[in-house]
């Protein structure tokens, strides 16, 4: 008796040991590993941990992401030099995609956040005061000079940063909708630059600004509140984007496509790694989950630190779903 005393749970153990290495052994990314890029935009990160932290679960070994502009970012994930990117907005960045090798090189692969939606906002009061609906409207000198910054005369609009894509949109608008000649496009640091909107909005100082959605901006200017959004009269945009849907639910058309944003993918690694693309197929984040995240990077939790525990919490609260999505991932590379 005593020998089987010791020698049942020396048996349980190797069996637990074996079983052990039986469950590591199963995992499909063991040994591969994923090299990240992003553009180093806090409001990325968020989207980015949760994809890393999937795949690391499935046993990949992932990097730390590797900062760049947009455009290298897509010309890395073609060339091999990263294995993805995971703030593809479709189709805001499709001429980049397409630049950068298209489907033969990279993919983008399920959808990661749908129903996101960008476009142009002012200053609520003066909305009301002046009647203001349509950027077109601007296109009155009168309507134009309330939002002068600079003292040209001109409406001075908050825009996108060089490089995004964003601005092309606006550029393309203020050709189409002849209001170059009354609107001017303010471009820097985006993070810079609305904050000096948000300033004068605080002033009550009209003010016409870019923005988007998912993003702590909506959680301080508040549609209906705050702010108000523009539509336009008709959809005008660049070639490549042209048949884009610019219809958003409660607000009209915006004049910018309303975008999904996927993880774009090295073309040969989701050859390889069918874990890993069922993985991006299946991670899915609503656009108010992402609205209350950039909201405690804007409250100070800015850090990177911060946003992986953000990104733990989030995975708590979705366990179910995100246990059925490893597991299904896990499946896929049988």
């Amino acid at each position: 008796m005593r020998y089987k005393s010791i020698i049942v749970p020396t048996l349980i153990a190797a069996a637990g040991l074996t079983l052990g290495t039986a469950i590591a052994d199963e995992l499909p990314g063991k040994g591969i590993t994923v090299q990240p890029s992003d553009q180093n935009y806090t409001v990325e990160w968020f989207q980015e941990e949760l994809v890393s932290m999937g795949l690391q679960e499935l046993g990949y070994d992932v990097k730390e992401p590797v900062s760049m502009q947009l455009q290298a970012a897509f010309l890395a994930v073609a060339n091999g030099d990263a294995t993805i990117y995971s703030g593809y907005a479709d189709p805001l960045h499709k001429a980049f995609y397409e630049k950068a090798g298209g489907k033969a090189k990279l993919q983008p692969v399920g959808t990661l956040v749908d129903g996101s939606v960008q476009g142009y906002l002012i200053e609520k009061k003066t909305a009301d005061a002046y009647k203001i609906k349509t950027i077109n409207q601007l296109k009155d000198p009168a309507l134009a000079k309330l939002f002068d910054v600079d003292g040209d005369g001109k409406a001075d609009l908050y825009g996108c940063d060089p490089g995004w894509g964003c601005e092309r949109i606006i550029d393309h608008h203020l050709d189409a909708y002849g209001l170059r000649e009354t609107v001017t496009q303010l471009q820097g640091s985006y993070e810079t630059i609305i904050a000096d909107a948000i300033e004068r909005i605080k002033a009550g100082k009209p003010t016409l600004y870019y923005t988007w959605t998912p993003m702590w901006l909506s959680g301080i200017l508040r549609p209906g509140h705050e702010v108000q959004w523009l539509t336009v009269t008709s959809t005008a945009l660049p070639e490549e984007q042209a048949g884009a849907v610019t219809e958003a639910a409660g607000i009209g058309n915006t004049g910018f496509p309303v975008i999904t944003q996927h993880v774009i993918a090295n073309t040969p690694f989701l050859d390889k790694n069918p874990a890993a693309r069922k993985w991006f197929e299946l991670l899915n984040v609503s656009v108010e989950d992402i609205n209350a995240e950039n909201q405690l990077v804007h409250d100070g939790q800015s850090t990177r630190a911060d946003v992986q525990k953000h990104a733990e919490d989030w995975k708590m609260k979705h366990k179910a779903q995100w246990d059925t999505w490893i597991a299904e991932a896990k499946a896929a590379a049988k």
